[in-house]
């Protein structure tokens, strides 16, 4: 079904999540699909977002812009993270209801879930337990932004129609990727890396670990979907699967591997015939980190792009990128 056109303004556009919202939108019909480059807005800026949404007027946002990086990214620059968050959160959520915005999707980030929660991570464990201290001050700033959304639903829900609510994704992959060599995520690093061995004949890959831990993984483009989904659901029916005060709702694939599995999978995928062997010595990090997206399951939604076909894809990404050996 095509939704109606509206003015849509997707806040980082260029970013793996937004740049797939921005191709869903499309896919749909939106025609009225406003994006500004970090040059051309500077959403720390208080005054200029005002001035953006003054201008713009749009009347839908999707707040997918972070400053985001890895764990040596989150502990050498602390400050920067929680700042530069909490700020491009607060100006875009509070000029959003300056300016008659009711519909908003906020997206946080896993790592919102106390470092020893339950698995699967449910939404109910949200401040029930420290956070992972590595990207402490990223993850406290994504439960700003859910709270930020709540408490503007509380106070301006009935008197001004305002309706935003959040979303949080599990591990993304997919076109748009980071695929640098020191500061991407799993599934890139390892293409990149079975590429290069694939391309210089080595006889084996290392890999990190005993290879047992098992991770989650989403395409990027059903993530575009569900926060489609989500943010055109009616409000009764999202108020009868969520609380006030947890509003949020996970969006996972419903099943993990382990990282021996992915291993195989990506190699397999790039064409590497060489062998892969596990450093037992380097550490496994947490044995399990799977999203409960039972909620989302409920409303509806279930992923559609299975890991195999997925990796075909982003293995295609990464031929076509810059940073392609």
């Amino acid at each position: 079904m095509t939704a109606e056109p509206q003015k849509i303004y997707v806040a980082g556009h260029r970013g793996m999540v937004g740049s797939a919202i921005v191709r869903t939108l499309a896919a749909q019909g939106q025609t009225q699909i406003v994006t500004s480059t970090h040059a051309e807005l500077d959403l720390t800026n208080q005054a200029a977002v005002q001035a953006f949404f003054e201008a713009e007027k749009p009347s839908q946002v999707y707040l997918a812009a972070a400053k985001v990086g890895g764990i040596h990214a989150n502990n050498t620059f602390p400050a920067e993270f929680i700042y530069q968050n909490l700020m491009v959160q607060a100006n875009v959520i509070e000029a959003a209801f300056r300016n008659g915005v009711q519909k908003l999707l906020f997206l946080g980030s896993s790592c919102i879930y106390p470092r020893m929660a339950p698995q699967p991570m449910a939404e109910s464990s949200l401040l029930t337990g420290p956070l992972e201290p590595t990207n402490e001050p990223y993850a406290i700033a994504k439960i700003a932004g859910i709270k930020l959304c709540e408490s503007y639903n509380r106070q301006y829900g009935a008197s001004h129609g305002v309706d935003y609510r959040s979303v949080m994704p599990t591990n993304l992959y997919g076109p748009g990727d980071n695929y640098h060599p020191e500061n991407s995520h799993v599934i890139p690093a390892l293409i990149r890396r079975f590429h290069e061995a694939k391309l210089s004949n080595s006889p084996s890959v290392t890999i990190w670990g005993s290879g047992t831990p098992k991770r989650e993984f989403l395409y990027v483009d059903d993530m575009a979907a569900a926060c489609v989904f989500v943010m055109n659901l009616p409000k009764v029916t999202l108020d009868a699967h969520t609380q006030p005060m947890q509003s949020h709702i996970n969006v996972g694939f419903g099943d993990d591997v382990s990282i021996k599995e992915l291993a195989l999978a990506v190699g397999n995928t790039v064409g590497y015939q060489g062998d892969i062997d596990f450093d037992t010595n380097k550490p496994d990090g947490a044995p399990r980190k799977l999203m409960d997206s039972g909620r989302l399951n409920a409303l509806g939604w279930q992923a559609q792009v299975g890991l195999e076909q997925g990796l075909v894809q982003a293995y295609q990404d990464f031929l076509n990128s810059s940073f392609r050996a």
